[in-house]
């Protein structure tokens, strides 16, 4: 019994360790999802493009933290791509996002030259790192690695969705016809909404390559599919009735949660290609709760109302 909670524990901190790299893609999906309300499919292909470009870069001598920077401008225009498709040539978003991302598949292939790039023996942030603090396991590393972008990305977005422009992105969602009333291009705070997302949508993947040792045209295949459940199972149980900043780490928290669920369930005896089945399980489910809880919510009273008859 105590082998299995060693290797238990020794699989959360994995878990958590690489969740706090996806979490900076659950942030990116938060931009879409939640404040501009965009069905946005292109990060399945601009994760995959943002570990292509580092994987790349970092190969041919290029510093790991330099290749982050071009990683995440190259997420930039996936996202702006998206944007001109949706807004100039007027393709429902849902559509643009899904050619964005079956055209990252070949862009991606073009710019790897190959399906895969490995990293073996070259550079990356987390060996230059471990040769720093080399008495710190490589989990530890990662784990404070991705916090420091992640709390760097938090009070950057929460600067950002402070200004006028970024409340102008905000309120492009809530009501878009107030917004173009007010003179504010909505085609405009859209595309800017896209190209910051998926930036960061990058920039995971580029941390994520670096961690893991190579770049993969796969590597983004299901993406989404993990934001959309960090930012729900974040929301559901910490809620969404606080500050920005405060849903912002609840995105955070609800990408290592994701990651903790899943790693259990793994060393429980679930298959590994059973994934995507309980990963749509947990996505109605947590969309389920606040339903459930409103319908129970609004019942209550009009059982005490037919007590009191």
């Amino acid at each position: 019994m105590s082998l299995f909670f060693q290797s238990l524990l020794g699989a959360t901190e994995g878990a958590v360790a690489q969740s706090i790299l996806w979490s900076i893609m659950t942030l990116g999906v938060y931009i879409t999802f939640k404040v501009l309300d965009f069905p946005d499919l292109t990060v399945d292909g601009s994760f995959a493009t943002g570990g292509a470009v580092s994987a790349v870069l970092v190969t041919q001598g290029v510093d790991p933290l330099l290749s982050l920077l071009i990683a995440l401008l190259a997420g930039m225009a996936c996202g702006y791509v998206t944007g001109f498709l949706h807004t100039r040539l007027e393709i429902p978003g849902i559509l643009a996002g899904i050619l964005t991302m079956i055209a990252l598949y070949s862009v991606n292939i073009r710019i790897m030259g190959q399906s895969n790039t490995s990293l073996l023996g070259v550079s990356t942030i987390f060996t230059v790192l471990s040769g720093m603090f080399a008495g710190m396991s490589m989990n530890l590393l990662t784990i404070l690695v991705g916090s420091v972008f992640a709390a760097a990305v938090i009070l950057l977005l929460y600067w950002f969705f402070g200004t006028e422009i970024g409340c102008a992105v905000r309120a492009t969602c809530n009501n878009e016809y107030m917004v173009r009333a007010l003179g504010v291009n909505t085609n405009y705070t859209k595309i800017l909404g896209l190209v910051l997302s998926n930036g960061l949508v990058a920039l995971s993947g580029a941390l994520v390559a670096q961690n893991q040792g190579y770049g993969d045209v796969q590597m983004g295949t299901g993406t989404i599919m993990v934001g959309l459940a960090s930012v729900i199972i974040g929301e559901v149980l910490m809620g969404s009735r606080f500050s920005f900043a405060y849903k912002l780490i609840s995105a955070v928290v609800g990408s290592v949660i994701y990651r903790v669920i899943i790693a259990i369930v793994l060393q429980m005896g679930l298959q590994s290609t059973d994934l995507k089945l309980l990963t749509a399980a947990m996505v109605a489910v947590a969309l389920a709760i606040p339903v459930v809880r409103k319908r129970m919510l609004k019942k209550a009273p009009e059982e005490e109302q037919e007590d009191a008859e």
